[in-house]
Formats: structure tokens, C-alpha cells, sequence
């Protein structure tokens, strides 16, 4: 089978109306993708976006783009985005890169991303890419274990990461800045290329992107995805959103993190779609979704975060004709949430989940609208052999028992999942063991197949003698409607080990107090297992977290361990469980 027939036939299973014949195609698609023998190499820049979508569908346009900061607007053919990618790739290739070497991109939702990762793929470079608020100590540590051999930044990054060039001795051929900076090159000095190329011959196990993980859970990892992995992985993705070709697609997150390349490039690019991308420096809400009114979005994936901001105003205002499809992914939704978008758009906001290791893994395709669970991030993805395995490395077979999720692999490999973790062996001995690649997340499912995510592995807590995951305690608080947000750690307790401990982020027109917590104890106790109860809160006015939207758990973890270390005295709006004699008549631990 040809590659590009590959991409045909999920471009027709996406256009299919009827949801369960669309169902039964994508599981026999992916059967029979899953077992075939892919070619041994493959470039998907050069065989499919431009061998196929450039000369089928070459003056229909790709990406859309406008800066909402300024007005200015600018657009791209699928035509026109090739030649863009081919003239970054000539300059490449003047200046001495070469293919399996790499290529740092530090520069923010602006078309030249999507030129830039255009060469990377079809040269065979390695494309690595850096979110453009990376500190000078974070490109320090990403420099030393990586040398970058070309750079693409935005100009108010330039001076941080010659800060860090310097610190390292890392010498790269080639700088490129959007704007003009000494000792860098212009990247208006590209117009002046070809605008054609030759791709590279690329092996389909040869890696061609470098993400550096966000650092949840200790030091960034180097996730290495091969020329399969990504371009043909994300099939996946394209599948459980359900983008349609010649349509709008649009993701509200940014580059330098895996969720951008998965539905900003690949996803939508996989298929014949368009990429809506919105430029801005701090996200106003209304402007957002008058920018998604007016480029007649589609298909529209966003943060929990953003979902939270957008029902707070007044959806009636803005014009959501062209709106089909709602994604979801990070951190969970609160069924208000769900039913104010629907009331209002008619799409029901589909979660779904996945890994920088990863494409979408497990989630709520477009058959399940209508019979979704509130909770439940959905059913694993055709792609992947997914299951869950206990602590002794034993498959979980019975329901409503919680185990790590894994992608089983003696009976096939997963196309989407990642190569290896570049330069870090003893991880990968971690994470492949006996069959299974551990994800490091904890889930269970329930009679009728529906998952549910409990937490990371390392974000479980342990009290006394019980494991209590911080999503559900989070989800429990944010049915209340005071709870705009909610993060949930284990906090250090010399008798318990660890104690449930809630950080709320409250909504307008609520203001911390006794009586409120209270109150949200009472919410919590009606709803949770007894030892999953809070026994701390504590508002708070924001929550760290990654540029994606992810609660950093572990920021929070550490600054409760130091607190208790130092014997700090109690936050000026922390409340604890025990000090409430109201609660004495409820059912607690």
C-alpha cells in the first residue's frame, strides 16, 4: 500500500457523517495499519505534503494566521507553504546543515514555525522544539546534553540564548532571528532562495524531532520521534478529533511543546486541512473566540484553563455556525463547563489524552458526542494496544481497579509512540519493561469500557494506608461553583505520611473565608470516599504550571515539603479539616 493511499483513506473515514460505519472504518483501518509493513523509507514532507496535498489541493489554503495583538493577517496555500519550507531548507543547507543534524526552534505561533519544521522534515533534520519563555539556565541544561548545530529564535530570545551559547561553548553554525540582531541572520534574508528542494532519504526509524519533556516530574527528557512515529502516528490524533479535509482546524497552544506539533501541524496537515493559528502576549478570552467566530473554526481544541475562561462570558454573542467539533486535553473539565459550551455551540467538549512519548492515546472520538461519561477521558485509541498493569507488572483484567496504563507491544508496536529517550538508556530500561511501555499514569475502567484517569504515578498520594489520586479530589472540588480551579497534593503529615491537600483558585465573586471552606469541605465530603476527603485547603490566586496548561504538582509537592521542613507557620488562607468542629458529625477518617 502506498503511503499516500494511507492518507487518502482517513481523509474518507473523517468525511463520513454516519457515526457508526465511521466507528467500524477507523478500527479496520487501524487493524490493518497497525500489522502492515511500512516502506524503509519515508519522507512525509516530500511524499505526502507536497507530493500529494501541494499538487491535489495546492491553491487551497494551509495555515491562516493573524495576530490579534495587531490585526495583521497573513495566509498560505498548501502550495505556497511548501516553497516556504524548501526556501528555509536551501538556506540550511548553504550554511552546512546536514541531515541528522539539528535544528533549536525558540519562536512563537507565527507562520515561519510551520516553514521551519517543513525543512527540518523534509532535510532529515532533527527538528528540537523550545518554548520561546525558556529560561537562560533551562537552554544551559538543553545546550549541554544537546549541542544545537542551527537556531531559529524570535528576537527578544536572541540575548538569552547567546547568554546561554556562551556559558556552554556550544557553537552552532547558523542563528536565524525573526527581526535583526548582531551576530545573527535575518530571516527575511531566505526570500532569496529556491523555492523547490530535494528531500532527503530518510530511514523511517531515523529520529527527526527532539522534544525536550516539560519537566513535570524532574529533569527534562530528550523524547526522540522518528519519521514514522510523528507524521504517520498522528493518525491518530486526526481520527479522534475528526478534522475534515478543506476545513478549519485550530488548537490554542504553543509551539516548543508536543501539543502544537500534534494538532497545530500534523494532525490537520495529515488530512488536507487548514491551521487557524492566533498570535497574542497575554490570551483575552473575548477576543479569542471573536478570532475563532471569524476564521470559521471548526474543529477547535483548547486547555481546561481556557474552556473555564470562555463560559464565563457571554457565549451568545459570538457567532459559532462553523464550529463541528470540541477537544479538551490536560486536566479535568467540570460538567458545567461541558453543558454551557454545548447550550451554546451544540458541540460537547470530547477529552482525550495522550504523551509527548506519544499521539493520542485514549480519548472521546467523535462516535462517542452524545454518549460520553462526565469524568471519563474515553477509550483507547485503535492504534494503540492499551491496558493497565499492577505494581508486580501483572495485566488488569477486572474493573474499577486502578493500575498504571500501559501500551502493550509483543503483539504490535504502536506507530505513534516514541523512538527512544535520546542519550538516556537507564530511562528506557524504565519505561519498557516485560512487553509493556509504562506511561507513568494511573487509571481505571469501568464495566462498559469507559477509562478514567486517576493521576500520575508519582502524583499519587499516599495516606495512612490509602492511595488517593489528585484528579479526582480536583474534580470533586471544581463542581462547586465558587472552585474556578483546583491542584491536589499529598502534603507531608507525620502520622498519615501525606495529607490530602487542596490549592483553589476561586471564581469571581468569591472571596476566601472560613465559611467558605467549610463549605467546600461539606461539597467534598457529599461526594468523595471518606480518605479522600481534603484535610487541608488552601486559596491560592494561581497554581504553577507548564506553557500547555498542565498543574506543575511537583512545584507544589516540594514548596509543601520545604514549608514543613522550616516549620512555617499556616498561609494566611489555609484551613485545616481538623480545626472545624462543624465536621465532627460527618463521616470521616
Amino acid at each position: 500500500m502506498a503511503m499516500e493511499s494511507i492518507y487518502k483513506e482517513v481523509m474518507e473515514i473523517n468525511a463520513m457523517d454516519d457515526m457508526g460505519k465511521r466507528r467500524d472504518a477507523a478500527a479496520a483501518f487501524f487493524k490493518k495499519l497497525n500489522h502492515m509493513d511500512l516502506p524503509a523509507h519515508f519522507n512525509w514532507a516530500e511524499e505526502i505534503l507536497e507530493g500529494f496535498h501541494a499538487k491535489e489541493r495546492g491553491d487551497q489554503p494551509a495555515i491562516v494566521w493573524a495576530n490579534m495583538d495587531t490585526g495583521d493577517e497573513r495566509q498560505y496555500t498548501y502550495k505556497q507553504l511548501a516553497a516556504e519550507g524548501n526556501r528555509c531548507l536551501n538556506f540550511l543547507r548553504k550554511n552546512g546543515i546536514e541531515q541528522g543534524q539539528n535544528m533549536y526552534m525558540m519562536i512563537p505561533i507565527v507562520p515561519e514555525t510551520w516553514f521551519a519544521t517543513l525543512a527540518c522534515l523534509k532535510g532529515g533534520l532533527i527538528n528540537v522544539p523550545t518554548a520561546t519563555s525558556m529560561t537562560v539556565r533551562e537552554l544551559q541544561f538543553r545546550f549541554e546534553n544537546y549541542a544545537p548545530d542551527s537556531i531559529v529564535a524570535e528576537e527578544t530570545a536572541a540575548d538569552a540564548i547567546d547568554e546561554a551559547l556562551a556559558a556552554t561553548g556550544a557553537k552552532p553554525k547558523i542563528k536565524i532571528v525573526l527581526g535583526e540582531k548582531d551576530g545573527w541572520v535575518s530571516y527575511s534574508d531566505l526570500s532569496g532562495e529556491s523555492d523547490t528542494a530535494e528531500g532527503a532519504k530518510i530511514k523511517k526509524d531515523d529520529v527527526i524531532i527532539c522534544f525536550f519533556t516539560s519537566g513535570t516530574t524532574g529533569l527534562a527528557k530528550q523524547v526522540g520521534h522518528s519519521a514514522a512515529s510523528y507524521p504517520l502516528g498522528h493518525l491518530s490524533t486526526a481520527v479522534m478529533i475528526g478534522i475534515r479535509p478543506g476545513e478549519i482546524h485550530h488548537n490554542l497552544s504553543a509551539p516548543g511543546w508536543a501539543k502544537w506539533a500534534w494538532s497545530s501541524f500534523f494532525a490537520p496537515l495529515n488530512v488536507g486541512a487548514a491551521v487557524a493559528g492566533f498570535h497574542f502576549t497575554a490570551l483575552n478570552p473575548k477576543t479569542y473566540l471573536d478570532y475563532v467566530s471569524k476564521y470559521k473554526v471548526a474543529t477547535f481544541c483548547a486547555p481546561p484553563t481556557a474552556w473555564r475562561a470562555f463560559v464565563g462570558l457571554d457565549l451568545s454573542q459570538f457567532d459559532f455556525s462553523a464550529l463541528r467539533s470540541s477537544i479538551s486535553a490536560g486536566e479535568p473539565l467540570n460538567p458545567e463547563v461541558i453543558q454551557q459550551w454545548k447550550k451554546h455551540t451544540g458541540t460537547e467538549i470530547r477529552d482525550f489524552y495522550g504523551q509527548t512519548e506519544s499521539t493520542a492515546m485514549i480519548g472521546n472520538p467523535p462516535w462517542m458526542e452524545g454518549k460520553m461519561r462526565f469524568g471519563s477521558f474515553g477509550v483507547p485509541s485503535f492504534m494503540y494496544d492499551i491496558t493497565l498493569a499492577d505494581d508486580e507488572g501483572n495485566e488488569i483484567t477486572e474493573t474499577e481497579k486502578t493500575g498504571h496504563i500501559v501500551v502493550r507491544f509483543d503483539r504490535w508496536r504502536a506507530i505513534g509512540l516514541f523512538t527512544e529517550y535520546i542519550g538516556n538508556p537507564e530511562k528506557m530500561k524504565e519505561v519498557f519493561v516485560n512487553n509493556f511501555y509504562y506511561t507513568g499514569d494511573r487509571a481505571y475502567f469501568d464495566e462498559d469500557g469507559y477509562w478514567w484517569f486517576v493521576g500520575r504515578a508519582d502524583d499519587v498520594i499516599k495516606s495512612s494506608d490509602f492511595r488517593v489520586g489528585p484528579f479526582e479530589v480536583e474534580s470533586a472540588l471544581i463542581e462547586h461553583p465558587a472552585v474556578a480551579e483546583a491542584a491536589v497534593v499529598g502534603s507531608p503529615d507525620p502520622k498519615r505520611y501525606q495529607l490530602v491537600k487542596s490549592f483553589v483558585i476561586l471564581a469571581p465573586g468569591y472571596e476566601p473565608s472560613r465559611e467558605l471552606a467549610l463549605e467546600l469541605f461539606q461539597h467534598t465530603i457529599n461526594i468523595l470516599a471518606k480518605f479522600k476527603i481534603p484535610r487541608i485547603i488552601e486559596f491560592v490566586t494561581e497554581v504553577p504550571k507548564t506553557i500547555s496548561g498542565k498543574i506543575r504538582r511537583i512545584e507544589l509537592r516540594e514548596h509543601e515539603i520545604i514549608k514543613k521542613n522550616k516549620g512555617a507557620d499556616s498561609g494566611r488562607h489555609e484551613y485545616f479539616y481538623h480545626e472545624f468542629p462543624e465536621l465532627s458529625s460527618k463521616k470521616k477518617a
